[in-house]
């Protein structure tokens, strides 16, 4: 029978990381130290015990990080490529903290002789160190329930389509250490086996099975036309004690990735799940908006500032268009661009595409709306609180409610900020685009964000975003 040693493998986590941590910042020290001898030996550092002093604040801060990330979770459902992704996330959103606090603390004269560069270097080998670390644990866990330490006895209570979904995850993951012991199922007769797991009776034999005491976990999967029977299987299983998990069988009532939340006692079941809903995500996607469109803005400036005197001296006119458009929770706002057309009536615009040598485009607004220069001034917005870096691309309110009607789902795109490059925009669905295919992507994006795609689409916008054909 597995023990309920996570808790103890947690502590163990923790001790590790602690140790982890310090070992790569002493060895970012070093890293320092070797550096400046070698490329800036007339530049002085402060004494180790000053560089080492910021672990008392250090240790604290990534461990409050590994947790909110779910680094402390049970490893054995979690995927390698997604626990490298948090340790990754972890490491850089603990860089971006302590570069904000040199910012906001830079007139104080220990942060002004604190080496910068430090952080990188920490970021890199922490990153690194973690990785190889969580890595060999995994190893070592692997090659213990490969000898039968550390299993997990399971038994299905129900045979459904959950159930097979539950078989196959389990046997395309043996790093699990989940062992199917048998179905039990009412409909089927005993000796009928999905991928060589065996209905080994009834329901009726849930008891006498429990009795034996050789079970960790019991797995409810029955059909949703079986929950009848759902309340005498949970009281069985709670009179003995075994752990209890409930598989529920909606797949085919609810095709989107739903989550549970507690109501004073109420399960309450969301249709779909918005992890920017959740507060921490949100602090965090906010924080990377702040940093990001400042340093677009510090970036862009020569751009922007071309930009401004190009715009003025071919064209009479504002420097800046502004333009309603919604945004989250249906809200409307003002989305800044470069002027790229000739200055037209309020009313003319609300309701019109650009089109293919649409007049109204100047010449070099045309190269601007080509190079996606025109959209640089968002950067603002996005400082604003009304976009963020990443998101659905924001629509006008007429064209809002005409696809509200028309397109299912339409207005789901509302539950997050708008962006300024969004998942349909570095797949090609920009401009003059399909309506369809671009909220099907907007939608992924609301239901599978994570700040590593964040930032993989703007990455992907260097090298699919900026250039676009499908403006006029």
């Amino acid at each position: 029978m597995i023990k309920n040693n996570q808790q103890m493998l947690n502590r163990l986590h923790v001790f590790l990381d602690v140790l982890v941590i310090t070992i790569s910042y002493a060895f970012s020290w070093v890293c320092l130290v070797v550096g400046n001898r070698l490329f800036s030996p007339d530049r002085g550092l402060l004494a180790p015990e000053y560089y080492f002093m910021a672990l008392i604040g250090i240790i604290p801060l990534y461990l409050t990080l590994y947790a909110c990330f779910r680094l402390y979770e049970p490893k054995r459902r979690q995927m390698r490529r997604i626990e490298f992704a948090n340790i990754f996330k972890a490491n850089l959103l603990g860089m971006m903290i302590l570069t904000m606090i040199f910012f906001l603390f830079r007139q104080n004269p220990y942060f002004q002789v604190f080496s910068s560069r430090m952080i990188l270097y920490f970021f890199a080998i922490n990153t690194t160190a973690s990785t190889v670390e969580r890595t060999a644990i995994r190893v070592l866990l692997r090659a213990m329930r490969a000898k039968g330490y550390n299993q997990k006895h399971i038994l299905l209570v129900g045979f459904s389509r959950t159930a097979e979904g539950f078989i196959d995850r389990v046997a395309g993951n043996p790093e699990w250490g989940c062992h199917i012991w048998g179905i039990l199922d009412d409909n089927l007769e005993e000796g009928y086996t999905y991928r060589k797991i065996p209905v080994i009776g009834s329901i009726d034999k849930l008891e006498s099975i429990l009795d034996l005491n050789t079970l960790d976990e019991i797995a409810i999967t029955l059909a949703i036309e079986e929950y009848a029977k759902l309340e005498h299987i949970v009281a069985i299983c709670e009179k003995s004690g075994v752990h209890t998990m409930f598989l529920p069988d909606y797949n085919n009532l609810i095709p989107t990735r739903p989550y549970t939340e507690d109501l004073q006692g109420l399960p309450l079941i969301n249709i779909r799940y918005v992890p920017l809903n959740s507060f921490f995500n949100r602090a965090v996607k906010r924080l990377v908006d702040i940093v990001g469109s400042l340093a677009g803005i510090v970036l862009f400036s020569p751009v922007m500032l071309v930009t401004a005197v190009m715009i003025k001296i071919t064209s009479p006119g504002p420097l800046i268009f502004s333009q309603e458009r919604v945004g989250l929770h249906n809200r409307t706002f003002r989305m800044y661009k470069f002027r790229s057309m000739e200055v037209q009536k309020p009313d003319d615009e609300q309701d019109k595409w650009t089109t293919p040598h649409d007049p109204r485009v100047t010449p070099f607004g045309k190269l601007i709306r080509r190079l996606s220069i025109d959209e640089t001034p968002q950067f603002f917005n996005v400082l604003k609180g009304d976009m963020s870096l990443v998101g659905p691309r924001p629509e006008r309110p007429f064209f809002v409610e005409r696809f509200k009607e028309e397109i299912p789902r339409y207005m789901i795109k509302h539950q997050v900020r708008p962006g300024m490059t969004g998942w349909a925009q570095v797949n090609g669905f920009r401009g003059d685009t399909s309506i369809t295919k671009r909220i099907e992507h907007d939608l992924y994006y609301i239901e599978n964000w994570t700040l590593g795609l964040d930032f993989k689409i703007m990455f992907m916008t260097i090298f699919r975003g900026f250039i676009n054909k499908n403006a006029y």
